[in-house]
């Protein structure tokens, strides 16, 4: 089965960089959990840009994006920016779960059973062999 292309716009591969190397707390906390195929077997990349955008976390077998949501994400020009983000990550084919930087925090375990539930979920649903 071949990959699916997924474009992007290499402008954005320096500020990925910078992003990565400037990473908050929450999103420190969950790519421990998620680097190293530690998530079911399934490969994440951290701040990875997809099109115009860039995911906090990307699984490209699984075309599923994670995003962490701050106390900006609220703003209304940020939300405006998100809905955007989201309509092409699903025109892309690409799922996004979201987060919030307290439920990593403070519940990491429910976090994690639900990115598992997702995969799990999509495993059924889908020809994946694994």
């Amino acid at each position: 089965m071949r990959r699916k292309i997924v474009p992007y716009n290499p402008a954005l591969k320096e500020f990925a960089r910078n992003l990565r190397a400037n990473s908050t707390q929450s999103e420190i906390k969950l790519w421990l959990q998620l680097k190293g195929k530690q998530m079911l077997g399934f490969d994440f990349h951290r701040q990875k840009p997809i099109d115009n955008f860039i995911l906090d976390f990307f699984c490209h077998e699984l075309m599923l994006g994670i995003e962490l949501d701050s106390l900006s994400h609220t703003w209304e020009e940020v939300e405006e920016k998100d809905k955007l983000k989201e309509q092409r990550m699903k025109q892309l084919g690409i799922t996004i779960l979201h987060f919030n930087d307290e439920q990593v925090m403070n519940d990491m375990e429910t976090v994690l059973r639900e990115i598992e539930f997702w995969i799990l979920n999509f495993q059924n649903n889908t020809n994946t062999p694994r």
